[in-house]
């Protein structure tokens, strides 16, 4: 079946009680066995849920590999995947990174004895140059946040496995719609479904998926344990979201096109990163990587802070907001926002400067979305002459 056709169906046959088309919310912790040894496959919600199995299942379809797993939060994801890790660990990550994933490496990781290595993700032999013989894994985010860069998944993958290096790969900006990083080579996909998956800004959650036994074993351990699951309710409304996933995405992906180009075109604009435009370094990569090039654009204004906050007070319908891939468009300040737990002089030295806006384009109707571009630029050129 196609992507449109599993993202529907898959996991999600009518229920084989009642016959409801839609997945029911099994809002029960517990189920009643038949006998010692004997019950239906579920026994506790933390460590099961048909809710939440119809939801690993679909995700799973949708990313090509065999094994789902779905978490409380992306954060939770990212951390099943980086329990496996034990002191001595060594970890190569590309350096433009969610600051989440950072602090996260940083402040919980590094301090259980697993050292992390950042390099310039936009270079396969960066990653070659840094492994070493205690590195177990690498992280990439593609494209990345906020800056869009992109990763060579197929190239970073055989660079890493030749030197027995499994590849995790951060696929929440992407989504499976765009980008399928284990058809490239990719051990691990995660995501923040609280984003474009879930797609409507009213759940928080995440996932794992793979197709190695190995790794689902043991990230599937780490949920059960740790108990980061996601209530029966949040993974009804994921599922419901999923369904209009590739609708959603084809509208975000030609609203972002233009919001991009009317940015490079502006005169108030410093630069302007998104994978769809020719001048992006990388567009070649994005053609042959990507389905499309994403509803994620990040803007520079030359005015540093004070231009970018009458920048985001003047738009009307942007709002400004952590988060991303809802149908509603927002505006992030990545340096106060989403990374504001990476250091100052490491933003900078990453490029996310005070001038630097995060745009998660929606699906609005893009002329609306100009207008108000255009509006709070107007705002930021009469507030410069002054």
């Amino acid at each position: 079946m196609k992507f449109e056709t599993r993202a529907i169906h898959a996991g999600q046959g009518p229920d084989p009680t009642t016959g409801a088309t839609i997945v029911p919310i099994y809002q029960t912790s517990t189920f009643t066995w038949d006998g010692l040894g004997e019950h239906r496959g579920y026994e506790y919600s933390r460590t099961g849920n048909p809710t939440r199995t119809a939801l690993e299942s679909c995700l799973a379809s949708l990313e090509e590999g065999r094994y789902g797993l779905a978490f409380a939060s992306g954060m939770a994801a990212v951390d099943a995947v980086l329990s496996a890790l034990r002191p001595g660990d060594h970890v190569v990550a590309a350096d433009d990174l969610y600051g989440g994933t950072y602090r996260i490496l940083e402040k919980v990781y590094r301090p259980r004895q697993v050292s992390v290595s950042y390099v310039d993700g936009r270079d396969p032999e960066a990653f070659a140059q840094a492994i070493r013989p205690e590195t177990r894994l690498a992280w990439i985010e593609t494209p990345t946040n906020p800056l869009l860069h992109l990763v060579d998944i197929a190239a970073v993958a055989k660079i890493c496995h030749a030197r027995g290096v499994r590849v995790a790969v951060d696929n929440t900006f992407a989504t499976p719609y765009l980008q399928r990083p284990l058809a490239l080579g990719a051990d691990i996909v995660v995501h923040s479904t609280t984003k474009y998956i879930n797609g409507h800004s009213d759940v928080v959650g995440g996932a794992v998926v793979t197709s190695d036994p190995e790794i689902y074993a043991a990230a599937k351990f780490y949920q059960n344990a740790a108990g980061g699951t996601p209530s029966p309710f949040d993974v009804w409304l994921t599922l419901r979201g999923v369904k209009t996933l590739a609708v959603r995405m084809r509208q975000h992906c030609s609203n972002a096109s233009r919001v991009a180009q009317y940015l490079a075109e502006h005169p108030r604009v410093e630069c302007v990163h998104y994978p769809g435009l020719p001048s992006h370094p990388q567009h070649a990569l994005a053609k042959r990587q990507m389905a499309d090039f994403g509803g994620m654009v990040t803007l520079r204004l030359p005015g540093g802070r004070s231009e970018a906050d009458l920048f985001l007070k003047s738009l009307r319908v942007f709002s400004l907001a952590e988060s991303l891939g809802g149908v509603e468009s927002l505006a992030c300040y990545p340096v106060e926002m989403t990374h504001g737990a990476i250091p100052e002089e490491e933003r900078v030295r990453r490029g996310i400067t005070a001038g630097t806006i995060r745009l998660s384009v929606g699906i609005e109707d893009v002329d609306d979305l100009l207008a108000d571009l255009g509006h709070a630029l107007a705002a930021v050129g009469a507030g410069s002459a002054r």
